[in-house]
């Protein structure tokens, strides 16, 4: 049998130093136990060896397995030096103080980290006992010729050995139990810190659309404003309403996000709550204030009505915002786009192309390539199932394409 080391497992369960002082104090009486039968036989062996029996206990819980093995060896040699008839009571092969062999299987049985070894054990101890019965003639050991005597060892040692076993399933029982637990605490933190990440992507996402966009807006507007305040004050009015309006969008949508930071949100899959509720109608609100920036925008709109579910109209209505957004920002006042928005085949496809040809259209298109808007386009469509596809045209401007499927309301 190879050597094992295991960690105590008390037979109740108190915790910490409790349970060490408990399986303490069992060994000291087991070996106390031992100790004591020895100390019946006047043999000039049976107490040195019962006292080294006893010691060889004290270590049964770490080295289980090397106690077994001394046991076993210990007992042998009583079993060598046997003299008949010496002592009060008449020493015999099987002296009173052997039970520390039962003691050290028990040991084996309960502490076992491998498969095999409880079985081991008992079957080195019932092959020892036949062992000793076969060879006990030899030395004119009475108590061994009587085949009863070997049943009763054998009913013995299967006796303790069911014990130890029965234990030992309530000890593995125990400690799948408490795996189980830690399993899941480490299961529930990870899913925490999962929806900790989600939740702050969403966040960098919802800011990054409310910021530019309206900043986008509001700065184009402004100069738009101050541009024509002189000649046509009608124009600075509107644009300054225009400004205005947006301002007050951006704000309620600060106050939403910053309420989330503050009080959390609700679960995922939940979209929609504790939310500005978006629809397909708002898409021409911002295609109107575009409008306003300069912009010439022919928007279509292709979906029949409640066939949408919140977190859908919200998708489309942020890609289409963030679309805009980058035709004001890198294309500039002057730019036409074109906005295709359509229900097809169980999907919600969005198509939005621009001409690049803004007033803005000679200089550097700084992040159009890959800025933060493209990647919370890519990872909202991408969190509905759906593909996104972005990148220049041939000639110039930019088109913007994705397809989102469409869950079909009950």
């Amino acid at each position: 049998m190879a050597e094992e080391s295991t960690v105590p497992a008390p037979w109740i369960t108190p915790s910490g130093r409790y349970a060490r002082a408990l399986g303490r104090a069992i060994d000291v009486a087991l070996a106390l136990v031992v100790l004591l039968a020895a100390q019946r036989y006047t043999g000039d062996y049976d107490l040195l060896l019962g006292a080294l029996m006893a010691l060889a206990l004290l270590a049964r819980r770490r080295r289980p397995v090397t106690v077994m093995a001394v046991v076993l060896t210990l007992a042998l040699v009583q079993f060598l030096l046997y003299e008949p008839y010496v002592g009060t009571p008449p020493a015999s092969a099987p002296a009173a103080y052997d039970v520390a062999v039962l003691f050290a299987m028990m040991s084996v049985v309960h502490h076992s980290r491998t498969a095999w070894t409880p079985y081991a054990a008992g079957g080195v101890v019932l092959l020892a006992t036949a062992a000793t019965t076969v060879g006990a003639p030899f030395l004119g050991i009475e108590p061994f010729t009587d085949g009863g005597t070997l049943l009763v060892c054998w009913g013995l040692t299967l006796t303790v050995w069911l014990t130890a076993f029965a234990l030992l399933t309530r000890r593995l029982y125990a400690e799948s139990q408490a795996a189980r637990a830690r399993h899941a605490e480490r299961e529930q933190e990870q899913r925490v810190r999962l929806a900790a990440a989600r939740e702050r992507a969403e966040i960098a996402r919802e800011l990054h659309d409310v910021v530019a966009h309206s900043l986008a807006v509001m700065i184009l507007q402004a100069d738009g404003a101050g541009a024509v305040l002189r000649k046509s004050p009608d124009m600075a009015e509107s644009a300054l309403r225009t400004i205005a309006a947006t301002g007050r969008d951006a704000i309620d949508d600060m106050h939403r996000i910053v309420r989330v930071l503050r009080e959390g949100q609700p679960e995922a899959g939940s979209a929609g709550e504790d939310r500005r509720l978006v629809t397909l109608d708002e898409i021409e609100v911002v295609a109107d204030r575009a409008r306003t920036a300069g912009l010439t925008v022919d928007l279509s709109v292709d979906v029949a009505g409640g066939r949408l579910s919140p977190a859908e109209e919200m998708t489309a209505f942020r890609i289409v915002q963030e679309c805009l957004t980058n035709v004001l920002r890198h294309a500039g006042a002057g730019a036409a786009v074109d906005i295709r928005v359509r229900e097809e085949d169980g999907a919600l496809l969005i198509d939005v192309t621009d001409d690049g040809a803004g007033a803005l259209a000679g200089r550097a298109s700084v992040g159009t390539s890959g800025g933060n808007g493209l990647v919370g386009m890519r990872e909202r469509v991408e969190l509905t199932g759906g593909a996104f596809e972005a990148g220049p045209r041939l000639g110039s401007g930019w088109h913007v394409r994705a397809s989102i499927p469409v869950r079909t309301k009950r």
